[in-house]
């Protein structure tokens, strides 16, 4: 399992990190072409960046997909939890069970269909607007991402199972952060 959660992470923040990089060239050679400086502007004009704003959108589609997963796997996904917080500990595990399962039931639907639709794009030779990418490579992002949200849930809801215990992100280094900064102002 530490393969599949440093390939999940690695993947995020490539796609994050790659994605920002290309849209900042992107920008700054926008910008630069507009200031007329001879040679440079005519060697700016002649490099295309028009793809840019495509790529970037598929690469976000895809971290955001894969960062669902690591949202659940993590416990960063923001619950309403109010009420089953106030229930006691028998009826309070029934619903953060039924929570689950229903999360990976929803997750297994929707990647299920979206397998059969990136299948039914794969028999088409459509393409994406600039790129040119087969559709079916860019819509490949909601079977991938929703299969992977759906074992998170069932990993989550079996670590439940046998320990009763949920994954919970760490925000201590921040409140200590937060404390500290308080200390130093006083």
């Amino acid at each position: 399992m530490k393969f599949l959660d440093h390939l999940e992470e690695w993947l995020i923040a490539s796609l994050m990190g790659a994605a920002t990089l290309i849209i900042f060239v992107a920008v700054v050679h926008r910008y630069l072409s507009g200031f007329a400086i001879p040679g440079v502007q005519d060697w700016l004009l002649r490099i295309n960046t028009s793809w840019a704003q495509e790529l970037t959108i598929y690469m976000f589609v895809w971290m955001a997909k894969f960062g669902a997963a690591y949202g659940v796997r993590t416990g960063i996904h923001v619950g309403v939890d109010v009420m089953i917080n106030r229930l006691d500990e028998k009826w309070r595990g029934k619903f953060i069970l039924f929570g689950l399962l229903a999360g990976a039931t929803f997750t297994g639907i929707i990647a299920a269909l979206g397998a059969d639709f990136v299948y039914e794009l794969s028999d088409t030779s459509s393409t994406s607007e600039v790129l040119e990418l087969p559709i079916w490579l860019v819509y490949l992002a909601i079977p991938a991402g929703s299969g992977l949200m759906c074992f998170r849930f069932l990993q989550v809801a079996l670590q439940f199972l046998r320990g009763g215990e949920l994954p919970v992100h760490d925000h201590a280094h921040v409140e200590g952060l937060n404390e500290d900064a308080a200390e130093s102002r006083q």
